[in-house]
């Protein structure tokens, strides 16, 4: 089965050298909301590492989608940047993606000016106090997705994944958990998809015939009270019929549940050791493991829930969710799975999939600590399998090169 992970396969308008994908996890390496060369390195070592596709994490469609200072935002002054990122890509033998989104409630105002939300919920781990979105933003928004669309193409990436998971602004809306709208935007399901499928046209409309179009989508919430599987297999649907090239299937709600989506444990002290507001420290260094609960970890955690979407629909799928051994990779492909998502295998080892490849190794050393996590409120992105070892492996892998 190994030999199917190394197959090229369609994804719209691509063709993939293989089944592989870097997945959008938060990168945190944009000082100024823009590439830097950390960024640009750390890409260019995945794709040199034999990952068919990187994808670029969060970039926000707009000021108000920010969350942090040192977080992406897709506008025209980003494009030169992100053109040496994917033309490094594109040299290194890979596909270039870009992840674009609004995390909506859990904007910074010190970065975003204004934190919006479906109904103005308070946020308790942000903190954050939006405020309702009115219909006029909604409508701006939706068009700054396809604006974002049009500049990703400029940049030279040959796909855009949509956030719709993870609790960020479609995921608030898609939830009745934080969507509790009375006009035509909330209340019933086919109300709470409205925005989705209004910013999936405009994205779909701006992507034309030479972008794929992937969708990042929540299985599950992973709370009581937030959307469950049966309301995630009709948001799959509705996808489908909309177009889109594939579907990557995760869960969890950062503002609720952020340990579903990573699962293991959050190092908690490292994280509050890295967090800018002074008095955020103290608090969360003392409370955050009871705010940021543990999710048990095992290997292709999401893997259950993802084969009910198997079922329901026929558009190619990327299974994301804990996969760092050939055997993980080897089971979720035999499952009927397009696509594989890595992530924090490839903090660990850039070059992960290559010595698959070859044999070199059969399991990932990354220990799913979860300190690449913590830190992402430094800047940077590293992989920390203890205190004292901190050290950024695709660095030393580009100097072997």
């Amino acid at each position: 089965m190994t030999e199917l992970l190394f197959t090229p396969c369609r994804l719209g308008p691509l063709t993939l050298k293989n089944r592989s994908i870097r997945s959008a996890a938060f990168e945190g390496m944009c000082p100024g909301h823009m590439v830097s060369d950390d960024l640009l390195n750390y890409h260019k070592a995945v794709a040199l590492g034999g990952i068919g596709m990187t994808t670029v994490a969060y970039a926000a469609v707009s000021q108000s989608g920010l969350s942090f200072e040192h977080q992406l935002w897709l506008r025209r002054e980003a494009v030169p940047g992100l053109r040496s990122l994917t033309d490094a890509v594109h040299k290194a033998g890979a596909a270039a993606a870009i992840q674009i989104g609004h995390c909506g409630q859990m904007a910074k105002t010190s970065v975003s000016i204004k934190c919006l939300s479906p109904s103005g919920k308070f946020n308790l781990y942000g903190p954050t106090w939006p405020r309702a979105i009115k219909k006029s933003e909604i409508h701006s928004v939706v068009d700054d997705f396809g604006q974002a669309v049009k500049l990703a193409r400029e940049s030279g990436f040959d796909a855009v994944e949509v956030h719709a998971g993870h609790g960020y602004l479609i995921s608030q809306f898609l939830s009745s958990y934080t969507n509790k709208r009375k006009d035509e935007y909330g209340g019933s399901f086919q109300n709470r998809s409205r925005f989705m499928k209004e910013v999936i046209s405009a994205v779909m409309e701006a992507a034309g015939t030479d972008m794929a179009v992937l969708v990042k989508m929540n299985l599950r919430d992973g709370f009581k009270g937030g959307m469950e599987l049966d309301e995630s297999a009709e948001v799959a649907r509705i996808l489908e019929n909309m177009g889109v090239h594939a579907l990557v299937l995760s869960g969890g709600f950062v503002s609720r549940a952020p340990m579903y989506v990573m699962r293991g444990r959050m190092p908690v002290k490292i994280m509050a050791h890295y967090m800018h507001e002074k008095w955020m420290k103290p608090f969360v260094s003392r409370f955050g493991n009871l705010l940021i609960k543990p999710e048990p970890y095992t290997e292709a955690y999401f893997l259950k829930d993802a084969l009910q979407i198997r079922k329901a629909v026929k558009l190619p799928l990327v299974y994301v969710g804990g996969l760092v051994s050939k055997t993980g990779i080897e089971k979720v492909l035999g499952e009927g799975f397009e696509f594989v998502q890595i992530a924090r295998a490839l903090i660990h080892d850039p070059a992960f999939i290559n010595k698959i490849k070859t044999g070199e190794i059969s399991l990932s050393g990354c220990n799913h600590a979860n300190y690449c996590i913590a830190v992402m409120y430094s800047g940077k992105m590293a992989c920390y399998q203890n205190e004292k070892d901190r050290s950024a492996p695709w660095l030393k892998y580009l100097e072997g090169k």
